[in-house]
């Protein structure tokens, strides 16, 4: 028989390592699943993704998309997407709305907030930011920190992954002897179970990678060593489907990681590529003619409407595409419930979409014209030295400090970053390195480097 999850386990109210009962709450006022939303909302490392690259490495145009509208953006295609989904599942499972209690908002909540901090964990300069950790800690200079390190170790550092570096932001657990600055909590967020688990895509370690995979949830890893032990308890909580050898954490996704997937999809196909079009990187008339197939129009159709210039009608189609591509995205979930519930189905959901060939089309223009265009291209190069020279500065402060230059090096890092408990291995005081790197913004990563390779000066009034 085949093994399969339930929706009466994987979705659960209980809250990431809390009994606390400032919990507990009317759910008629507000449910649990948005307790989630709201608290990723206030925390500071959501915050900091208003100054962190989505498109344009910091952009000068106000209408540029940063990594805090795009996640807005994803959120709320995403509780579309979820309120849709949930609506069907509740009709074809009426006992979860018994003695669980789940209704349809609840299914929209948990993507949204999932969707919300998908790119919390993200490092400055996008996933060239990502690229520069890993080709440092993979460096020579580097070697000497690792050499206590065990295999997987040395891959979560040297594949550096930032939706681990996001499951670690939303569960870490400072020491109660750290002084932290305003807006950090000991506690982390406190989530729901459901939503760390539909949070992660990845629900794998970094070892062992599976190279070649077709599989879209073994193509990265969703967690480091030092979370690998939390996951898992959430996993077996939920009824996630095991994978792998015994001795791995190796899970099948939670059903609705796809709806998290296709909502970043949608709107990083559809508003990346908007973006381009307005700042005058894709011919206006070329993309315009995409976005309309999408949409595959009847020829004869003939709108009531009156564009005063083509960023109108850009603004137009958009709104339109999202839409269509919410209700079939949705329905093609449903399609395969059962599959993606026994862990058989295990691909993107836009790869079904009938227009996928125009947002393939969209997705190599964007690659073009967008990704690779000579100023996007000059800056993520900077960023790249950039991280890497921090790290380097960072890792020697937080491991040699026999110089005076390492001493003060080591006084401009945030405290709670560097006083580890007692017994703390390498490999942790090297994540903690990380989490510093990958909190700051562009702007604050570039100007801490400044300063501290005499470049700039700071201003002393």
């Amino acid at each position: 028989m085949t093994p399969t999850t339930s929706w009466e386990r994987l979705i659960s109210k209980k809250r990431f390592e809390t009994t606390d009962n400032r919990y507990s709450s009317d759910e008629s006022v507000r449910g649990e699943f948005q307790r989630d939303y709201d608290r990723i909302v206030f925390s500071s490392a959501f915050r900091r993704l208003q100054n962190k690259t989505q498109v344009m490495p910091m952009p000068e145009s106000d209408f540029v998309h940063t990594r805090l509208t795009h996640s807005l953006e994803a959120s709320v295609v995403g509780r579309s997407l979820g309120r849709i989904v949930g609506k069907s599942i509740l009709e074809r499972y009426p006992e979860l709305t018994g003695d669980k209690n789940i209704q349809e908002a609840d299914f929209g909540d948990i993507v949204a907030a999932a969707c919300l901090s998908h790119d919390i964990g993200n490092p400055p300069f996008g996933h060239s930011g990502e690229d520069a950790i890993s080709a440092y800690l993979l460096s020579e200079e580097a070697q000497p920190f690792l050499t206590n390190l065990t295999d997987a170790q040395k891959a979560d550092l040297q594949r550096f992954e930032g939706n681990a570096a996001g499951f670690r932001v939303l569960t870490y657990t400072y020491p109660a002897h750290c002084k932290l600055p305003d807006g950090v909590s000991h506690s982390g967020l406190a989530l729901t179970f459901t939503t760390l688990a539909t949070f992660t895509k990845y629900p794998k370690e970094s070892l062992p990678e599976v190279k070649g995979t077709k599989n879209t949830s073994e193509k990265k890893y969703g967690f480091f060593q030092t979370e690998k032990t939390w996951f898992d308890t959430i996993a077996q909580e939920l009824g996630l489907l095991g994978k792998g050898a015994d001795d791995q954490v190796f899970y099948h996704r939670h059903p609705l990681a796809f709806l998290v997937e296709a909502a970043d999809d949608i709107c990083y196909r559809i508003i990346d590529f908007e973006d381009g079009l307005r700042l005058g990187l894709v011919p206006h008339q070329q993309g315009i003619a995409l976005l309309r197939q999408i949409l595959n129009d009847d020829p004869n159709r003939v709108s009531s409407l009156t564009f005063y210039d083509w960023r109108e009608e850009i603004g137009y189609l958009r709104a339109r595409i999202i839409g269509k591509l919410i209700q079939e995205t949705s329905q093609i979930f449903l399609q395969h419930e059962d599959a993606i519930l026994t862990g058989t189905y295990d691909k993107p959901l836009i790869n079904e979409l009938a227009c996928k060939p125009v947002l393939d089309e969209i997705k190599s223009l964007s690659i073009e014209l967008i990704y690779r265009n000579k100023p996007v291209l000059e800056i993520e190069a900077a960023g790249f030295e950039v991280l890497g020279g921090l790290l380097d500065a960072c890792m020697k402060a937080a491991f040699r400090q026999e110089s005076k230059h390492h001493r003060k090096i080591a006084d401009l890092i945030p405290q709670h970053y560097l006083k580890l408990p007692e017994g703390a291995s390498d490999y942790e005081r090297i994540i903690h390195i990380t989490d510093y790197v990958t909190s700051l913004t562009d702007q604050a990563a570039l100007g801490l480097y400044r300063k501290i390779k005499g470049i700039e000066l700071p201003r002393m009034y």
